[in-house]
């Protein structure tokens, strides 16, 4: 018997995700190749600008799915200060970025 995955944040729209994080690696493949390809510099920092971006929303999606369940669920367990303190911390991971 298989134990069912568990529910997380981003279970809803895991399909949406999936496909945005296919499209940044795609995006990653072109930079490499843009590289290979000895493009100008100047491109090549451009697709990676495009690229941190196309993370960022993937990380704000997360962020926003972890605030309306992971969180909901942690305070109706009585650990709201617990949640936030962790999200609070990855938020302040992902701003430290650069």
């Amino acid at each position: 018997m298989t134990t069912p995955a568990p529910i997380r944040g981003y279970t809803a729209s895991k399909d949406q995700l999936l496909a945005r994080l296919r499209r940044v690696e795609g995006q990653v493949r072109g930079v490499e190749k843009m590289v290979d390809d000895d493009r100008y510099c100047i491109d090549v920092l451009t697709q990676i600008s495009a690229i941190q971006a196309a993370l960022d929303k993937v990380a704000l999606g997360l962020l926003d799915g972890h605030a309306r369940h992971c969180m909901h669920t942690g305070a109706a367990e009585g650990r709201a200060d617990e949640m936030a303190t962790e999200m609070m911390a990855a938020v302040g991971r992902l701003m430290k970025r650069g």
